[in-house]
């Protein structure tokens, strides 16, 4: 006689009805009635029977729950062509490079594409939910000069950098990548928790003030600093590399941008009368993202945005100063700049340790 109260197995888990199925056909291969395995384990006879059968046709692997609902791909707007055709393009290229009316890639400008090609009008969600499975995410784009040169960039990555780096390391010589910052109080990027709708208000005081800072970095981890309350000029400079050269005691190249005051008369004297401790390299003109000196930038601005804002000048350089010392004691987070993207061209530096 069956119990009263069967298991009804399309309500249980995927695991948990192998794990009875399995045990229905181990009673079984024991030599258990049908009668007595359904008893046992609340199944139906009906259900005691179907599994064994399906056992005995195709094993034990038979047994494994199906994948219930749709499978995979199936039932979706775009076939697998074309939605990697579409992943292709927009990975590759700008709108304003196919000539649409947007500068970045939006739910509704992929709306516009896939209408274009294919004569889909896809629901914006729909769109979005494409993207999320594709994996793209919605982010800030990093900006680039307009005025920048891309052939000057090439030459600079594949020419003139790797002879630089050949000739730091037959001279013993640490490149070092140095660069210039404001910091301001008002600059601030914090953010908080509010109920919807109620934007939180953050108050700050009216006067704006700000510090400047000279810094350098080398792949070793080595970080230089300097801060001024005035713009760094010539002098400034000079006493800057003046300091670094005694700090160091190995012959530097020093790779900048080309601010004019890198190549102001008085710095090319100076560095000419010191050439056996320094040399000055220069990055192409309007090429930030290739300086790893910039990426330490963002990440003081950054620090100090997210405090509570400086109200004085003191309390500013404060906030400043504690942030460039503890990088100075952590060589791994200066090293850190140099994983970025943009600056792959420069992993050999990393890899080979002595520069």
């Amino acid at each position: 006689m069956e119990n009263e109260v069967k298991t009804d197995y399309r309500k249980c888990s995927p695991k948990v009805l192998y794990q009875t199925r399995k045990i229905v056909i181990k009673m079984w291969k024991s030599k258990k009635p049908v009668e007595e395995i359904a008893e046992i384990t609340g199944l139906t006879t009906r259900t005691v029977y179907e599994t064994i059968r399906v056992y005995k046709k195709e094993g034990m692997s038979a047994l494994k729950p199906k994948t219930r609902g749709r499978k995979t791909g199936e039932k979706r707007t775009l076939s697998a062509e074309q939605e990697q055709e579409i992943i292709t393009i927009i990975t590759e290229k700008n709108p304003d490079q196919l000539k649409m009316k947007c500068c970045l890639w939006t739910r509704n400008a992929v709306k516009e594409l896939i209408q274009e090609k294919y004569g889909i009008d896809m629901p914006v969600r729909t769109v979005g939910q494409y993207l999320q499975r594709w994996g793209f995410t919605i982010q800030r784009p990093a900006k680039q000069a307009m005025n920048q040169k891309p052939e000057a960039v090439q030459r600079w990555l594949h020419e003139e950098y790797p002879g630089i780096h050949e000739q730091a390391k037959q001279s013993g010589a640490e490149i070092f990548w140095g660069d210039e910052t404001a910091v301001q109080n008002v600059a601030n990027y914090a953010r908080g928790y509010a109920p919807k709708g109620k934007t939180p208000v953050l108050k700050v005081r009216a006067a704006k003030m700000h510090i400047n800072m000279l810094s350098a970095i080398s792949s070793r981890g080595r970080v230089y600093f300097t801060f001024s309350k005035e713009s760094i000029n010539q002098e400034k400079l000079i006493e800057f590399l003046d300091r670094l050269i005694k700090d160091v005691n190995h012959p530097i190249f020093m790779i900048l941008d080309n601010l004019r005051v890198h190549h102001s008369k008085n710095v090319t004297a100076w560095v000419e009368e010191h050439k056996s401790k320094i040399q000055l390299f220069y990055l192409p003109a309007y090429s930030p993202e290739y300086n790893p000196d910039e990426y330490l930038n963002h990440d003081l601005k950054r620090s100090i945005g997210t405090q509570q804002q400086a109200c004085t000048e003191p309390e500013l350089q404060q906030k400043a100063d504690v942030f460039m010392n503890g990088l100075a004691s952590t060589p791994e987070h200066v090293q850190s700049y140099f994983d970025h993207p943009a600056l792959a061209a420069y992993e050999e530096i990393k890899q080979s340790g002595n520069l």
